[in-house]
């Protein structure tokens, strides 16, 4: 966890965002563009590592670095390759979280926190997905609060993985027309993901996710009314 921190602080503290940037983006795009013609295996397995690096740390720019998947490898191959990086950065940090933090937060923890962990664990796979879908929770912080509620490391990739595809789709869609929008003299929409058009099938498909969750709070109900009419 210090190490993570740490790698966070210096990303600020040397203004590497000032470098990570849309308008570097724009000027290298044409070495990047043949640095991917000329080495495309090699490229692909530097940028799942570079989005790894961004995802562990939790650096604030997983949007620009989709954007530039979809640039360099297409919308297919921009999506998997940022889905792949960002899934197994995210292990990285659910696991420290996980060793660091649990047992110190559970030998102290009320029945508050007992009660909800359990009701976490027993949806845990629709919770991930209602998560990782809805593009309004901190990357980070979904990272680690399933780490802290005992959510199985198997439930955490799997529902990681798919809750990401579709968010990441959309950014890989705005890369790979990025050239198009540069010759236009426009810049792509960073917070387009926000916008109805996209924000709206998201949330359904979060809805969709979170019926498992109803149903079975609706048939607990239900049962507890039966049980107290019989009595």
């Amino acid at each position: 966890i210090a190490v993570l921190a740490a790698g966070l602080i210096l990303f600020f503290v040397f203004d590497l965002h000032h470098y990570v940037s849309l308008e570097t983006l724009k000027e290298q795009r044409e070495w990047l563009s043949r640095q991917v013609a000329e080495h495309a295996v090699l490229m692909a397995a530097a940028y799942i590592l570079v989005y790894v690096v961004i995802a562990a740390f939790s650096l604030p720019i997983a949007t620009l670095a989709t954007i530039t998947g979809g640039f360099l490898f297409g919308l297919v191959g921009g999506t998997a390759y940022s889905v792949i990086g960002a899934t197994l950065g995210a292990i990285i940090l659910f696991v420290a979280a996980k060793t660091a933090f649990y047992d110190l937060l559970h030998a102290k923890a009320g029945s508050a926190l007992r009660k909800m962990e359990a009701g976490f664990r027993e949806d845990a796979l629709s919770y991930m997905l209602v998560l990782r879908l809805v593009p309004l929770f901190p990357f980070f912080v979904v990272n680690i609060v399933p780490a802290l509620l005992g959510v199985p490391l198997r439930v955490y990739v799997i529902g990681t993985f798919f809750g990401m595809i579709p968010g990441a789709f959309v950014y890989a869609s705005v890369g790979n027309g990025l050239s198009a929008l540069l010759e236009a003299g426009q810049d792509p929409d960073l917070r387009i993901i926000l916008t109805p058009k996209f924000l709206l099938p998201l949330i359904g498909l979060a809805v969709l996710a979170a019926i498992p969750v109803v149903y079975r709070h609706l048939k607990a109900r239900k049962a507890v009314t039966d049980h107290s009419g019989r009595n």
